[in-house]
């Protein structure tokens, strides 16, 4: 039975953001990844750790299924609840977004669901932190498959979440929100590929961290983020894929986050260290807290300010 989420007595619930270990066969970049998420796990105790996609590099793995267990095995043999998204890098050779998320779920301590069949991608799903007196639900936090590549021939450059995903993220919310009196449940998205709006955070919004490269994003807008504001109830997304910016700013309150990229075997940039992003919600409050813990055990509580053009600094 999956493990369900709660709040811990203080009212407080910590996830750990991990994200593109692009793990191999065991290499000795393999093993620096793991020391960091040792010790970031060490430092944190987290309730909750969530792999946001490139988990594994699959054409560089002997048996991406193995490589994968093993990427997850620091996790997991904590006991720490954990789950993973996908990315572009995690099935483009010898294994399946289907294989791979049955490696996922049979894992004791993963609490991912494969998600509806119908649904494009692979682990589309809401999971509930829980008030642990009531048992009410208190947060929702949304796993989305952002896909790999576009399939469109006319369209060149990565995948964007899917129209369907979308309708499906539209009708949970609304029926959570139902379910809780006609309030929206504050709520929190996980996914691989950043969407276009972190691009224009970046350019129009106060942010608040680095950025080292472009924002590779799709290059078609399907709408994931205007049915985020409608629907009321998302506060933070939280993405990877480029591993060299880890900014954060908010459009129209919503928090658009990068993860801290976690993997050795993958590129970097010199005084740029691996790391994870933390979040930390407080149960009955709508907004999180969130930082950066990196290799070497520093924690970045105040990132630097980026002031877009026009904005007076």
């Amino acid at each position: 039975m999956k493990k369900s989420l709660y709040y811990r007595g203080d009212g407080t619930f910590t996830i750990v953001q991990f994200t593109d270990l692009h793990w191999q066969n065991g290499e000795p970049d393999d093993m620096l990844t793991r020391m960091l998420m040792e010790r970031v796990l060490d430092a944190e105790s987290p309730d909750l750790v969530v792999f946001t996609g490139d988990v594994i590099y699959s054409k560089d793995c002997v048996d991406p299924r193995q490589s994968f267990r093993d990427a997850v095995r620091t996790v997991d043999r904590r006991g720490i609840p954990w789950a993973a998204v996908f990315g572009n890098h995690d099935t483009e050779h010898l294994v399946t977004r289907g294989e791979l998320m049955n490696v996922q779920l049979e894992h004791e301590h993963c609490i991912a669901e494969a998600g509806p069949q119908e649904l494009s991608g692979e682990g589309n799903a809401v999971l509930f932190v829980h008030d642990p007196e009531t048992g009410r639900a208190v947060n929702a936090l949304y796993l989305f498959d952002s896909g790999s590549y576009s399939e469109l021939p006319h369209i060149v450059g990565y995948q964007w979440i899917q129209r369907d995903q979308i309708a499906w993220y539209a009708a949970r919310s609304a029926a959570i929100a139902a379910a809780n009196g006609g309030e929206p449940l504050p709520s929190l998205a996980f996914f691989h590929i950043p969407l276009p709006e972190y691009k224009r955070v970046w350019k129009k919004e106060l942010c608040f961290g680095s950025k080292h490269e472009g924002v590779a994003c799709p290059p078609v807008n399907s709408g994931l983020y205007a049915a985020m504001l409608e629907m009321g109830d998302v506060v933070g997304t939280f993405c990877g894929h480029d591993h060299v910016n880890d900014y954060w700013g908010a459009l129209n309150d919503i928090r658009l986050c990068y993860g801290r990229a976690t993997g050795y075997q993958t590129y970097g940039r010199e005084g740029f260290p691996r790391g994870a992003r933390v979040i930390k919600l407080q149960r009955d409050e709508r907004d999180f807290a969130t930082y950066v813990r990196l290799d070497d055990g520093t924690v970045i509580l105040e990132p630097k300010e980026h002031y877009p053009k026009g904005m007076d600094n």
